[in-house]
């Protein structure tokens, strides 16, 4: 049997998954959590051969998790199932050591054979989603500006983000220009937006 690990934030979602690969005959859902901070933990205990992480999570999103999970569970190999098809997320989830990336709209039979050639060694990726993400480019933001892009994700003032995240205002203030100009954008709500719409935050 295939041991699986399913991450998913809705508990619908979440159950309606775990009981459709139930039904085959080799994959059996053997843990199941609602936040990413869960992921880590419940691997180590549950040892699934695959984790099927969904990338919005609270706590941790799915790629944080699923590059922890390379470090602290090598053997488990990670399938991203998420909503959102972005390039960007593709590009993150790949480099966080995923074997797997599909969006949620495709046919379960396609998700338990996915399941099942990750096992093997094989990546899987939706394959109009890897001809985008080979068009889109690298992520132009640098990790301290994604960082200070994200701090500003509601609303939070220059002096917020700086103290948040142990900066001068000014550098703040740098790191939101620089964003803003490399996203083609007018403001740093604007810059946002493009960052998540691309997968870059």
């Amino acid at each position: 049997m295939i041991r699986v690990l399913l991450a998913e934030d809705q508990g619908m979602m979440r159950g309606a998954l775990a009981l459709l690969l139930g039904m085959e005959t080799d994959i059996e859902v053997v843990a199941q959590v609602g936040t990413g901070d869960e992921i880590v933990p419940t691997a180590l205990t549950a040892r699934p051969d695959v984790a099927l992480l969904d990338i919005e999570l609270p706590g941790r999103s799915g790629l944080e998790a699923a590059a922890d999970l390379r470090a602290e569970c090598p053997e488990c190999r990670v399938l991203i199932l998420t909503t959102f098809g972005r390039p960007g997320y593709l590009r993150r989830a790949m480099e966080a050591g995923a074997a797997g990336f599909l969006v949620k709209d495709g046919p379960v039979e396609e998700l338990a054979e996915a399941i099942r050639a990750v096992l093997r060694g094989e990546t899987v990726v939706d394959p109009a989603l890897a001809a985008a993400a080979l068009g889109a480019g690298p992520n132009p933001l640098t990790g301290r500006e994604a960082d200070v892009l994200a701090a500003a994700v509601d609303g939070a003032t220059v002096a917020d983000i700086a103290s948040a995240l142990h900066l001068s205002e000014s550098t703040v203030r740098n790191y939101l220009s620089a964003a803003i100009g490399k996203t083609g954008t007018r403001n740093r709500m604007e810059a946002v937006r493009e960052a998540r719409h691309q997968g870059w935050l």
